[in-house]
């Protein structure tokens, strides 16, 4: 069986019931569920959540593959990680070890029901044991190394930032039509088998590929600010 997870809760503290707001005159969570409820390859769509707003809120949309289920309240705090809420239900459930396990976040609406039926497909043809969707970024990238110098050096002199490239090399820069980039994860969707979960905790273990989506689903609205982009974004993608 194929289960497309859901975890929403409702003490979101930068929006405010950040996952029922409207997003294009439906509820944010409105948006991946239709995704998940129109893939040929999910079984059944679960939505967790711990808010008894955002539950009826849910059950509204009439989708014939949603079940709603109620997650604990210590497992929907601002601490609580993904892995805790999604542990939680597979522990409770009757899923067995071969079962699929999508876990998909609200936040990613510009998820459709091609990425993850097409993800699905990648999945199997390339035998992974995880996968996850992400984007090819082809920025330059660098990181940051500090640099511990021993006396007699002054305490500022000591502790100097280094930066160094993490892609690429600067002196033989490549054009950007020959730069692979790197992979970024969008955040949308993850697949796992429920043996794989319980034994490592965790959404990804073992071989894990990535899907590669278009570059407009690596938006995720955590903030204020991302709601404007991705309501205009989705208006003039349709």
């Amino acid at each position: 069986m194929n289960i497309a997870f859901i975890p929403v809760r409702g003490g979101s503290k930068s929006i405010p019931l950040k996952n029922i707001k409207l997003l294009n005159g439906k509820p944010l969570v409105y948006w991946t569920a239709l995704a998940a409820e129109q893939a040929k390859c999910i079984d059944k769509l679960l939505i967790a959540t711990d808010s008894e707003e955002i539950k009826s809120t849910v059950l509204s949309f009439g989708f014939k593959k949603l079940e709603v289920y109620d997650r604990d309240k210590n497992n929907a705090a601002d601490t609580s990680s993904t892995e805790d809420v999604m542990l939680e239900y597979i522990n409770k459930s009757e899923m067995g070890n071969d079962d699929l396990f999508f876990l998909i976040q609200a936040t990613s609406p510009m998820l459709k029901a091609e990425h993850i039926d097409g993800m699905y497909n990648e999945f199997c043809k390339n035998d992974s044991d995880s996968m996850f969707t992400g984007v090819r970024e082809k920025q330059f990238k660098w990181i940051e190394r500090k640099i511990h110098y021993p006396n007699p050096l002054s305490k500022d002199e000591r502790d100097l930032v280094n930066l160094e490239p993490v892609n690429y090399d600067y002196r033989n820069r490549p054009r950007r039509q020959d730069f692979e980039g790197l992979i970024a994860e969008n955040g949308a969707c993850y697949i796992n088998s429920v043996k794989n979960i319980k034994r490592d905790k965790c959404r990804l273990s073992g071989k894990i590929t990535a899907f590669e989506l278009p570059s407009y689903t690596l938006y995720e609205l955590d903030e204020p600010s991302d709601w404007i982009i991705v309501e205009e974004m989705m208006k003039r993608i349709g």
